[in-house]
């Protein structure tokens, strides 16, 4: 059975950022398992699946425009100090925020001033060109 929109699908995956360190696999773990065009997977990958059957491999190169995003300056602020609980008072802690609508908004903190801290709200992997190594388990 081939790929479709709607296909159940379960993959092995490696990813890298361009060099050979591997920052995320489910290799010799749990496959993912996902519904393909459903938004659960990012774009990139989601369209790269397209066609491809159980037991098919493919390398895949997703831009930060088909990945995690392009950096937006705007989701990098300085908020008080005291917004921010001590043990988040630290560079590279991770902090947890709310957008204008209520939605959770992950963060890290990138530096501490005398009275203020900057926190990036962008996903870690933004701006990043991401280099998958995948093969296809099941296709239903």
């Amino acid at each position: 059975m081939t790929i479709n929109a709607n296909s159940k699908v379960s993959i092995e995956y490696s990813l890298t950022l361009g060099d050979d360190e591997v920052i995320d696999s489910n290799k010799g773990g749990e496959p993912l398992a996902f519904v393909q065009g459903s938004g659960q997977i990012i774009p990139g990958l989601d369209k790269e699946l397209l066609g491809l059957v159980a037991g098919d491999s493919k390398q895949v190169t997703v831009s930060p425009e088909e990945g995690y995003g392009v950096v937006v300056p705007e989701a990098v602020i300085e908020v008080n100090k005291d917004q921010l609980p001590p043990e988040a008072l630290e560079a590279g802690a991770q902090v947890q925020g709310q957008g204008q609508g209520g939605e959770p908004l992950y963060g890290r903190v990138m530096e501490i001033k005398e009275e203020t801290a900057v926190v990036d709200f962008n996903h870690p992997l933004a701006g990043k060109t991401l280099h998958f190594d995948v093969k296809v388990l099941s296709v239903e």
